[in-house]
Formats: C-alpha cells, structure tokens, sequence
C-alpha cells in the first residue's frame, strides 16, 4: 500500500509540471505582463513609464523564462517564471497584484467554504441514496416511473432558478431566513441554512438518478438472484448486498468532489456573500487578479489529485476484492 501510495504521487509530479507550465504559457505569453500593466492601469492612454512602475512593483519586470544578465542559477531563479509559478510546488502562494497575502486569504476563507459544502455533500448523498433506493426497491412501478420523472424535471432546472427562487421563497417571502451574508459563531447556522438547502435540493436529480442505475444493475446480477431464490427479505438484499456492492462507483463520485470542498461553489458563494474560495476566485477574475487566479488553479490541481489516490485506497476499503498491487 505504502509503495502504491509513493508510485501515484510520483505519477502526480509530471502533471502538476504540466499543469503549471500551461497557466504560465497562458498567464504570461499570450497576456504578457505589458498587457496586464494596461489592464490595470485602465487607462486610455498609458505611458511606458508608469508600465514600467507597475511591472516593477508586482514583480513583472523580471524576464520570463532566462535571465541573461544574472549568473550562476540566478539566471533560473530571478525570473517571473521561478517567482510566480515555481514557488507554487513548496505552496509559497506570494502576494495578490492588490498586495495582500494570498495564502493567508486560502486559510481564512477556507472554512466558510467548509461550512456549506460538507453538510451539502452530507445531506445530499443521504437524500440522493435513499431515494435512488426507493426508486430500485420500486421499479417498474408507479414509484419509480414518478420518481424518474421527477428526477428529470429537476435536473432540466438551471442552477441560478434555485437560488434565486430559494432566497426569494424562503428569505424574502416566508423571511425564515437571511437573504445573504455570513457570520461568525453561532449565528452562522442561520446564514448557511438556505445555501446548504439548495445545494441539497439542486443535486437531487441528478444524484437520485445516477446512483438508481447502479442499484439496478446491481439488481440484476446472480448473486442478488441467489439472495431472492435463498429467501431473504426486499430490505435485507437491497442494503446488505445491492448497497453494499454498489459503494464503488458512489465512494468514487464522492472522493472525487472533495477538491470542490476545499474550493467552494461559485455561484452560491457570490449569490449568498460567502466570503469564502469560491467567492474569492470570482472577485479575482473580475478584478483581473491574475495572481489569485494562478493559485487557485494550482491548488485545484493539487486536491483533484489527492482525490484520485483517495478513491483507489478507498476502493480496497469498500470493496476486499480490490487489491492495491
């Protein structure tokens, strides 16, 4: 396990290379650090003095990949490229183009985030799994088709309908709730009730429908067959062996989502003012801070990663017959 383990990591270092040197191609060739002194500047007419200030002054005014007139390895390391792109493997995240520390603003608003996504993710797979059990339990039936049915019209309803209908439902007209914003202690239940709500009540379409094919085809295996034929109650072969066997594909849906934890959801966090990563990486793309940006790409790629090699060491926990070699 420890060697697969130290196997997959190593597999993960190409990619995190990968993936960074693309954002820098992205960030600093096709929008060079000239073009980014204009946009922030925004200003018609721009005078290469102050370009030259600005690129000075966030760090721009280095060379790219080589620098010419250093020596040694200063020739590698004074350059944008090790400032603003290789500091990113040791999680040196630097400073925002507004001068605030970057990882500092990872840590706060890391909780917020929390605080929505894992009840959302709690409550949802709870939801989504007992109703795709209702729906199997009752194939072919009245249930099942109204359930499917209801399954597809949820999943036809856009994102921002929830929201949007959710605050105006539940905050604005019945006034259960805040419409928005966020608090610490205990009064933060009452501001993330309605957003974890939502989450919940957007994801049941998809969520129920997607694990009611793997219960199904479960179902429809011989050792279910064999369960039925040895007499043993609906109840008993649905949880202990359709649910139970059906645990690989529904641990690899979950572990798989968990970088979207750590990373928030940006549209609820706007829309509710949630002052967490999901928010702060919508206020970096419209403030064109690029900074921001690049850090949260890479600190995506990192947990998607991680949850990649969470669901193969869960595979051997769920399921013995899956062996790590």
């Amino acid at each position: 396990m420890f060697a697969y383990i130290i196997r997959r990591v190593a597999y993960a270092i190409p990619i995190l290379i990968g993936v960074n040197v693309l954002t820098f191609y992205l960030f600093f060739v096709v929008n060079s650090p000239d073009d980014m002194a204009r946009m922030h500047l925004g200003q018609k007419r721009v005078t290469p003095e102050a370009i030259e200030k600005w690129k000075a002054s966030h760090g721009y005014n280095k060379p790219l990949l080589l620098n010419r007139d250093a020596e040694g390895s200063g020739r590698f390391t004074e350059t944008i490229f090790f400032d603003k792109s290789v500091r990113l493997f040791a999680f040196d995240f630097g400073y925002s183009d507004e001068g605030r520390d970057i990882g500092h603003d990872i840590r706060q608003r890391m909780l917020p985030s929390l605080a929505i996504a894992v009840p959302a993710l709690l409550l949802g797979l709870l939801v989504n799994i007992t109703f795709a059990l209702l729906m199997a339990f009752f194939r072919g039936t009245y249930v099942d088709v109204s359930g499917v049915i209801l399954c597809v019209i949820l999943m036809s309803i856009s994102g921002m309908f929830y929201i949007i209908g959710g605050q105006y439902l539940l905050a604005k007209l019945f006034r259960l709730m805040p419409i928005s914003g966020y608090d610490v202690g205990p009064d933060m239940v009452r501001y993330l009730v309605l957003p974890v709500v939502i989450g919940v009540v957007s994801g049941i379409g998809s969520g129920s429908r997607w694990y009611r094919t793997f219960f199904l085809e479960e179902a429809g295996k011989d050792y279910v067959r064999t369960a039925r034929a040895k007499g043993l109650s609906e109840s008993l072969v649905q949880f202990r062996h359709i649910l139970r066997n059906a645990l690989i594909p529904i641990v690899t849906g979950v572990v798989v989502v968990l970088p979207l934890l750590f990373m928030g959801s940006l549209l609820t966090e706007s829309f509710f003012a949630i002052p967490g990563l999901g928010s702060y990486t919508i206020d970096a793309i419209r403030n064109q801070d690029f900074a921001v940006v690049r850090a949260m790409v890479f600190l995506g790629t990192v947990l998607y990663i991680i949850g990649l090699i969470l669901v193969d060491i869960t595979y051997t926990i769920v399921d013995p017959r899956v062996r790590l070699t």
